[in-house]
């Protein structure tokens, strides 16, 4: 017979395996989904989850930063709001603050707007790539469901800015065999006013054969003057030797090449100088002046082209003599290629190299018809070379092994020397 004054357990149903308790944010989304109300966007069931997340993640980040023991006397000082952008929609979250400024966030650093740092990536590549803002937020919206503006995605690209510095003061090699110099326009706010602003590249080959833009600089126009502070800069961050420099025909170029590198031998543009010739040549006689041309720069050697210079000189100085002068005033740095074996001449007899860099450079750029400043371009060019240094320079120019071979018995002693001195340090 059953104890009466035994207390009845309440019944309860046996449980399932598919039976889940649900947590209380879990009960919040459950109770949206069954009113009907949206899980993303403003006011959404997920969309408030991942900042409940994100806020909760934040402070538990400062809560361990505070009780570090180099942290001792440190402590809370507020918040900083800030707009993120999430997969489910925007949401406003407050980053904590110390009182010393120590606190490094990881959930969410500091400049970061997007939570998903591949989204950042996505952009910066998009960016790199030469798409305008509103191409990169079409994209944004239409495969990755985020919606951005032009405020996000400059605030995205500014990220860059602080390893474009670094990389711009970064140490560089202490000899390079070629170097090509050259500058490309872009429009670009200054000052109030669009102007066409020089962008200075300088674009070298180490003694390993690896292609590398040694550095970018921002001038008002091209000249001689802004050059020696280029060459300049590039002593201070190491460079000790150039063996071979390469330049269009800027007056002045090679004086200032001496002046920093005085060992370094010069070769002028011999496509540039073509170009300058035909400017002082009546159109019907392109043809005849180009044929003559040719067994000047193709002369087996100096001798040979010296002798086709003066045949030049005697059929066409008397018609077209400023279309000579320019060839014998500059004589000295335009046969400099001629003293090379083939292979190194076709490197050196012209800046084409550098040319075809600044095409992909405006390729990219093309979508920008105005800068809005000096830092906006260099800002592009930086992700642009980074693309074309990762995708097409990560093995030596070709043939470079027998080219090599030519420049160390051409440069033995300079090569040796600067090794050593390398050394020692």
């Amino acid at each position: 017979m059953e104890d009466p004054t035994k207390k009845k357990r309440p019944w309860k149903p046996k449980r399932s395996k598919y039976d889940i308790e649900l947590e209380p944010w879990e009960q919040k989304i459950a109770e949206a989904i069954y009113a009907g109300k949206p899980l993303l966007g403003e006011g959404g069931a997920f969309t408030d989850m991942i900042k409940r997340v994100v806020q909760a993640s934040l402070k538990g980040e400062m809560h361990a930063h505070l009780k570090a023991p180099e942290q001792e006397g440190n402590r809370r000082n507020g918040y900083t709001p800030k707009q993120l952008k999430t997969s489910g929609g925007q949401v406003e979250i407050a980053t904590p603050r110390d009182r010393d400024g120590s606190f490094e966030p990881r959930m969410v650093e500091k400049r970061q707007r997007v939570l998903n740092a591949e989204l950042d990536q996505k952009i910066l590549s998009m960016y790199g790539l030469g798409l305008s803002y509103s191409d990169i937020s079409a994209h944004m919206r239409e495969i990755y469901g985020v919606e951005t503006n032009d405020a996000l995605i400059n605030a995205v690209t500014d990220t860059v800015i602080e390893e474009l510095r670094r990389w711009q003061a970064r140490p560089l090699e202490p000899i390079y065999a070629i170097v090509w110099l050259d500058a490309a326009f872009f429009k670009i706010k200054h000052e109030g006013q669009v102007r066409s602003r020089a962008v200075y590249t300088v674009l070298g080959v180490d003694l390993d054969g690896y292609k590398d833009v040694l550095g970018m600089y921002v001038e008002e126009s091209e000249g001689a003057r802004h050059w020696l502070g280029v060459l300049s800069d590039l002593k201070q961050r190491g460079v000790q030797d150039i063996l071979i420099a390469c330049t269009d025909n800027l007056k002045g170029f090679d004086d200032a090449i001496e002046a920093v590198f005085p060992h370094t031998s010069v070769q002028g543009c011999i496509v540039h100088q073509i170009r300058n010739t035909l400017r002082h040549v009546g159109s019907k006689e392109i043809k005849n002046v180009l044929a003559d041309l040719k067994p000047i720069y193709k002369a087996p050697n100096e001798q040979a082209a010296l002798l086709a210079l003066e045949a030049f000189a005697a059929k066409w100085e008397e018609r077209y003599p400023r279309a000579v002068q320019s060839w014998t005033n500059n004589w000295p740095r335009l046969s400099t290629f001629l003293g090379y074996p083939e292979p190194l001449r076709k490197l050196i007899y012209t800046t084409n190299i550098i040319e075809g860099y600044h095409a992909q450079l405006r390729k990219a750029t093309k979508t920008k018809r105005v800068f809005d400043g000096d830092l906006a371009v260099l800002k592009l060019i930086f992700l642009v070379q980074q693309r074309i240094a990762r995708d097409k320079w990560q093995r030596p120019l070709l043939n470079w092994r027998s080219i090599y071979l030519t420049i160390e018995i051409l440069f033995t002693d300079r090569i040796n020397t600067r090794s050593t001195a390398t050394n020692k340090l």
